[in-house]
């Protein structure tokens, strides 16, 4: 280096995703997707468990707690400010028009200032090669995520 310059050791960090909320707890997630086979717009609801580690959430499907059971659902999810950003996988069953495959994306929602409903889009791939997006919701249920609650939301969403 030349006198009076300054060096870095590296990249430098932005400041903290901050986070405004506790989002742990029993959630229902709804997403609708428009089946190009069918030709017609489905409404997917599952039951969900979200944990919290600071601004990382981490949702799971309950056992049994989806329109079709056998059809699990995860999401991986950050939380900056008031907006949610992550990815979602879903294995369809294998009896279902669907047989068995499993389908990932994207996800991003905002979060409104009650902190008990989130709601933004979607976007994956189709089975056709093609790129879809829908709404997706995710309303708070229950705060706790106990076995009471586990067991109690252990059912198909009405």
């Amino acid at each position: 280096m030349e006198a009076g310059e300054v060096g870095t050791s590296g990249p430098v960090a932005g400041p903290e995703p901050q986070t405004h909320g506790e989002y742990a707890g029993i959630w229902l997630s709804r997403y609708e997707f428009y089946s190009s086979s069918r030709d017609e717009t489905f409404d997917c609801k599952h039951h969900v468990v979200i944990v919290q580690h600071g601004n990382r959430l981490t949702a799971q499907s309950l056992p049994g707690a989806s329109i079709n059971p056998d059809s699990p659902l995860s999401l991986d999810l950050s939380v900056d400010r008031n907006i949610i950003t992550g990815t979602w996988t879903e294995q369809t069953a294998v009896d279902d028009p669907y047989q068995g495959a499993r389908y990932h994306g994207a996800v991003q929602l905002l979060i409104e200032p009650t902190g008990r409903r989130m709601e933004g889009k979607w976007v994956g791939f189709g089975k056709d090669f093609d790129v879809n997006t829908g709404p997706w919701e995710l309303r708070l249920l229950d705060r706790s995520s106990g076995r009471a609650s586990i067991e109690r939301y252990s059912a198909s969403p009405e």
